[in-house]
Order: C-alpha cells, then sequence, then structure tokens
C-alpha cells in the first residue's frame, strides 16, 4: 500500500474532525476504526455548549433543540433551578453527525478503513510503520505523522512514547424517545456521592430525547447497578411509559486534564487520548473540536514545511493553567462521599453568591483556550 503523510487511529468525533480538516487541504489521509459503522457503540451524551455551536459549522439536522435551563438536585431531591439568557446547549444526533463527517471526509479523499483493528506502529524514515488488521488481513503502512484519536485508554500514545491518561471516571447511560418530562426541555444533574462517586447522575432532556445516565470513579460503584437505581428514583420526574430505549451507551471519561506531552516528531494526539476534557463537568466535545483543529493546522504546517520545530508547539503543557482552577475542583469533588455533606454543599450553592458561581460554571463561555498561530512563529494562546 502506498505511504500516507497522515494516518488517523479512531473515528469518533476527534479523528473525524481533524481528518476533514486535512482532506480539505488535499493532505494524503487514513482513517482507521475498529468499527464497521459508525453508527456502533456511541460513548458520549453528545451535549455541545453555546460556545461550540457558535464557533463550528455544527449541521442543524444533527443537532436536537435548545436548551436553556438547568436543575440542580441534592440527594434529597432539592432542585437549584438555573436558567441563561441564551441558548446554552444542545444535544447532538452522533451517529447522524458521524456520518455526515465521514461523508466530508471521503469526498476530500480521505481513505477510509472500517473495521480495521490498530496492532502496534515504529519508527522509521522520520516517520511511522502502522500495523493495522483487517479480518484476516494485516497491513503495514507508512506514514509520516500518526495522529491517536482512540479514546482515554489510547494505546497509539503508548507506541508514540507520549503522555497516557492515568485518571477517569466512567459513565453509563440509556437512551430514550418518547419520554415525556414537565416544563420542556432542560438538563437534570443529581450530586450524589452514592449513585454517582465523584461525579454526578443526569437526564438531558431536549423535547426529543431523554438520556438518563450515571458516572463515577470506577472503584467506588458498579455504574449498572447504579444506573438502575438511578432510574428507581426519578420515576416521579422522568415520565419512561410510553418512551421506547433507543440504546446504552457507556465509556470512560479522562478528568486529569490535557496531558502535557501529546506530540512528538512521530505523531500525536487529539481528544480524549490528549485527555482534552474538562476535569469538572467532563465535557469534551468543545475542547475535542478546537484541539483537532488545531492538530490539522499544526500538521499541515509540518508537513508542508519539514520543520519539526512546528511539533514541539503543539503542547498540552500550554493549555494546562486553562485548567488548574477546574483541577482543584475536581479533588474536591472527588473527595465528597458522604450524601450528608453532599446535601449541605447543595444548600450552600442555593445562596445567592454560591449560585451565581453555579451559573457561570453551567453557562460561562470559557472552554478550550482559542488558538490562532503563526505555527512558524512563538505561538500565542489566547483565553476567553
Amino acid at each position: 500500500m502506498e505511504p500516507f503523510d497522515v494516518i488517523i487511529i479512531g473515528a469518533g468525533l476527534a479523528g473525524l474532525q481533524c481528518a476533514r480538516l486535512l482532506g480539505k487541504q488535499s493532505v494524503r489521509v487514513l482513517l482507521a476504526d475498529r468499527k464497521t459503522s459508525l453508527d456502533q457503540k456511541v460513548h458520549t451524551t453528545g451535549i455541545f455548549v453555546r460556545r461550540t455551536l457558535q464557533d463550528f459549522d455544527l449541521p442543524e439536522d444533527c443537532l436536537g433543540p435548545t436548551i436553556r435551563h438547568v436543575r440542580l438536585y441534592s440527594p434529597k431531591h432539592r432542585v437549584l433551578h438555573l436558567e441563561s439568557e441564551h441558548d446554552e446547549y444542545r444535544i447532538g444526533k452522533m451517529a447522524r453527525l458521524y456520518q455526515r463527517y465521514l461523508n466530508q471526509c471521503v469526498h476530500s479523499g480521505v481513505e477510509w478503513f472500517p473495521g480495521a483493528t490498530y496492532v502496534d506502529s515504529y519508527e522509521k524514515d522520520e516517520g511511522s510503520i502502522v500495523t493495522l488488521k483487517l479480518g484476516s488481513t494485516t497491513h503495514s503502512i507508512k506514514t509520516k505523522l500518526l495522529i491517536g484519536a482512540d479514546g482515554a485508554c489510547s494505546r497509539v500514545a503508548a507506541d508514540l512514547r507520549l503522555d497516557v491518561n492515568r485518571e477517569w471516571i466512567v459513565g453509563v447511560e440509556d437512551v430514550y424517545s418518547g419520554a415525556i418530562l414537565g416544563d420542556g426541555p432542560q438538563l437534570l444533574c443529581f450530586l450524589n456521592p452514592e449513585l454517582a462517586p465523584g461525579y454526578i447522575a443526569w437526564i438531558a432532556y431536549d423535547g426529543e430525547e431523554a438520556h438518563v445516565g450515571v458516572g463515577g470513579y470506577p472503584n467506588r460503584f458498579d455504574p449498572t447497578s447504579a444506573l438502575e437505581e438511578f432510574h428507581r428514583r426519578v420515576r416521579g420526574i422522568l415520565d419512561l411509559q410510553i418512551a421506547t430505549r433507543v440504546e446504552r451507551r457507556g465509556g470512560r471519561i479522562p478528568v486529569g486534564g490535557v496531558l502535557k506531552r501529546i506530540a512528538n516528531n512521530r505523531g500525536l494526539l487529539i481528544g480524549d487520548a490528549a485527555g482534552a476534557v474538562s476535569p469538572l463537568t467532563a465535557g469534551g466535545l468543545d475542547p475535542c473540536m478546537r484541539l483537532s483543529a488545531l492538530a490539522a493546522k499544526v500538521s499541515s504546517a509540518y508537513l508542508s514545511t519539514g520543520n519539526a520545530a512546528v511539533l514541539t508547539r503543539y503542547s498540552g503543557q500550554a493549555f494546562r493553567s486553562k485548567f488548574t482552577s477546574r483541577l482543584w475542583a475536581r479533588r474536591i469533588a472527588s473527595s465528597v462521599r458522604s450524601p450528608g455533606l453532599a446535601e449541605i454543599m447543595c444548600g450552600l450553592m442555593r445562596l445567592p453568591g454560591l449560585s451565581r458561581l453555579a451559573g457561570r460554571v453551567f453557562f460561562g463561555s470559557g472552554s478550550f483556550p482559542d488558538v490562532e498561530p503563526d505555527l512558524l512563529c512563538p505561538i500565542n494562546f489566547s483565553v476567553s
């Protein structure tokens, strides 16, 4: 097989975003994923925040109705209601979005390898030899750059000798059509360390679909059992009598912040593989889109100039200061193990000053840093 400029392992949102941007620049790209179809095993709830919706060309028919209301529930189901003056969230129809982005990739000349298992890679002649297995056939393919978009436990990261995620939570959710929740589209967050240790349980409802899930540290709860208990506790809130369960989703979510070493002269990491997830909210779609766009710029600049110094500027260390407060908040959240203590903290959040702080967490416009660098000059990272 002919060599490629870039091989991307993983066709989730990160891999697809990076591949389609590179394809538009006529970069020779191979995109590989072990799934045979992108509607299989969707992992994310798919909540896009306001800033992502404003800055990226997400297809309208791949998004659900807008959400402006958030309700925070204490362990005893005392409620803090937050309302934004903006359209804050939209739940993506992720299988449709993935397919739309894949069609754009293929139209731009990206080579698509479905059902391909990543085996390994090794350095060869200022690039890498990547081994992929398709069925009973093994392919060894040369590439100038290898990009890992293969999730929280990235095998590409290990083979490139880059940093790997050490801290994560696990989440599981059921997706329903036909569910009924009073007062229209809203995001419901339940703070209960018994059901969701170190994170939350949630109902994300946009009037078309309801996502009902739990997340937490894997050594402190059984996700499936917790989800069943959560269903029982919210029967009076969410009406599922005529609803149909569409699918069950689940997976690992890195919460240690963007990793420091996410690039070297052989390749780079994007998405969950790079730890590009908010440590506090575990929201990863906005960081995913932004870091993948930067990765495409960096890769294109390197391929066109041959200047390896460009790759050194794709550094997670430059972004980590953005997440300092969120990392501290993650430590605090992970230390709350008592429902009684969680109840007190929820009570404090209902006080005027702290409720405004909660509003900024859910409705703030800050996210992953914007970067529009001249890749041949020192990069100036701006944070909004």
